[in-house]
């Protein structure tokens, strides 16, 4: 798993980020090296999730609010929208897919 933190800058999220960007490179490193022995890795980098481990931007109540206007779908991933990327990988809909970061942040990356 690696996440938004590792693909945007953050004062707050810092050394966290540079780990999972680390996680993401990682994939891609493994992929190149194993892709001939038919292994394959990939990452997944969620966005805010509501989870426990995004209450401190869930239950803030200042932060939801503009976190969510910085989504364009306008809302928080859900844990089962994260578990849908990992199956397809897991299946045979994903065999062709290695080295991949698979973004899953409901258009936090892409806005301006």
């Amino acid at each position: 798993m690696s996440s938004l933190a590792g693909l945007r800058g953050n004062t707050e999220l810092a050394n966290y980020g540079v780990t999972k960007a680390a996680n993401a490179q990682l994939a891609r490193n493994i992929a190149v090296k194993w892709g001939s022995e038919n292994i394959r890795a990939n990452a997944i980098s969620p966005g805010v999730i509501e989870t426990d481990f995004a209450q401190p931007i869930t239950d803030d109540p200042d932060r939801p609010e503009i976190r969510r206007e910085k989504t364009p779908l306008g809302r928080f991933g859900t844990p089962a929208e994260v578990a849908g990327a990992v199956v397809w990988l897991a299946s045979s809909a994903g065999a062709f897919t290695t080295g991949q970061n698979i973004v899953i942040d409901g258009g936090t990356v892409v806005n301006d």
